[in-house]
């Protein structure tokens, strides 16, 4: 009754705001209209596919964007891992390093190819593959063809250490950089460590093509390569003739233009989810057993999502339901890998942190359309389960 009593003084529009979904992460077009202009051009000279002028421009900016030589537009960034595995030589039978704690996605190219997932716990510090297990799984298993790390939720990994020992063992080292647009390690932009780095530009990321992905390297004939895989493998030739197996990943000219107009916009994205964060972390940490996602110095994430764990009387179902009841979105943080029914066959190296972290971790609406009403009512929802 009270709360009716409450809502019967509101405005229409108040009543409005206080119904109105937030998303966790959802698709924000820029307010200048960039992505329009070029997905217009597209339309007007007939260019919709295939490929075209905003795929190569979209490669060569995001390529300048994060300090790479070379990129390929692709259909997802799962495309995008598995055409580097494919570039890495990567085949049946293989072991690949996997971290442990993230999305099936960067997974499930390894099974692609035939071969052998072993995942890699994470640290506490960064959230990522934990160095020590890492060099532990390497005495365990001394024939390893790539290491595939990821920065999740846009948190950097502890690239110095997981370099110098992939470079120890003279291994492959892949990046999961979908998340992580906009991330810098010590000033240089994720995915650009190892051989082979990919973004992702789904839905939910801090820009958006609707869907698809990006392979980026230094290595300019392995990009040509996975072009080439990308486009069905098609040769040279008059006729279509067919020299190896091809996949049918490329991105298409209307997408690729959103994805131009997106990236015009993406520091303004980063610095609004940092907004977020900082925040949440203000309002949340004063709670009793609350602890914000893990910042290092060395580490300038995008933030993608704001994430933190819970140890106390309230637990994640606690505040995912509060939420739920008031029509906001929240997830719990992702279920590792190991945990997994499909991967649960596969070897896992560590203690357990990521499982820890998947039990009591909560990601918490983070789209950059809300508005300071809308974070401080998220934040009353939480602050009344203490």
């Amino acid at each position: 009754m009270a709360r009716f009593f409450v809502l019967s003084f509101c405005s229409g529009k108040e009543e409005r705001m206080m119904n109105r979904r937030i998303y966790l992460a959802s698709p924000h077009m820029s307010e200048e209209g960039y992505e329009q202009e070029y997905v217009k051009e597209a339309f007007d000279t007939n260019w919709i596919a295939p490929l075209g002028k905003n795929v190569d421009e979209f490669e060569r900016e995001l390529a300048k964007y994060v300090g790479i030589g070379h990129a390929a537009a692709l259909s997802a960034g799962t495309a995008a891992i598995h055409l580097a595995l494919k570039a890495a030589n990567v085949g049946e039978g293989d072991i690949v390093f996997c971290q442990d704690l993230t999305f099936s996605a960067t997974a499930n190219p390894i099974i692609y190819q035939k071969a052998i997932p072993v995942f890699i716990d994470s640290d506490e510090e960064t959230w990522n593959m934990d160095p020590k297990a890492l060099e532990e799984a390497f005495n365990k298993y001394p024939e390893v063809k790539a290491v595939l790390v990821v920065h999740l939720y846009g948190l950097s990994a502890d690239m110095d250490k997981i370099t110098e020992i992939c470079k120890k063992y003279n291994v492959a080292l892949i990046e999961d950089a979908a998340e992580s647009l906009g991330t810098t390690y010590k000033g240089q932009a994720t995915g650009t460590f190892g051989e082979y780095g990919i973004f992702s530009f789904n839905g939910n990321k801090i820009i958006t093509t609707s869907g698809g992905g990006m392979l980026v390297s230094n290595d300019e004939e392995r990009i040509k390569k996975a072009r080439f895989w990308a486009t069905q493998a098609r040769d040279q030739a008059r006729h279509y003739q067919h020299s190896e197996l091809g996949f049918n990943y490329r991105m298409s000219n209307v997408v690729a233009g959103v994805g131009r107009g997106q990236l015009k916009v993406l520091d303004q994205r980063v610095a609004k989810k940092k907004k977020i964060f900082e925040f949440y972390k203000q309002e949340l940490e004063q709670l009793e057993g609350v602890k914000m996602m893990p910042v290092n110095d060395w580490n300038e994430p995008n933030f993608w999502l704001s994430c933190l764990t819970l140890e106390g009387k309230v637990k994640p179902i606690d505040v995912m339901e509060a939420l739920e009841k008031e029509n906001i979105e929240s997830r719990p943080i992702w279920k590792p890998m190991h945990m997994q029914p499909f991967f649960e066959q596969y070897d896992f190296v560590g203690e357990g942190i990521s499982q820890k972290l998947f039990e009591n971790g909560v990601c918490l609406p983070s789209d950059t359309k809300m508005t300071e009403e809308d974070l401080v009512r998220i934040v009353k929802i939480i602050k009344e389960l203490w």
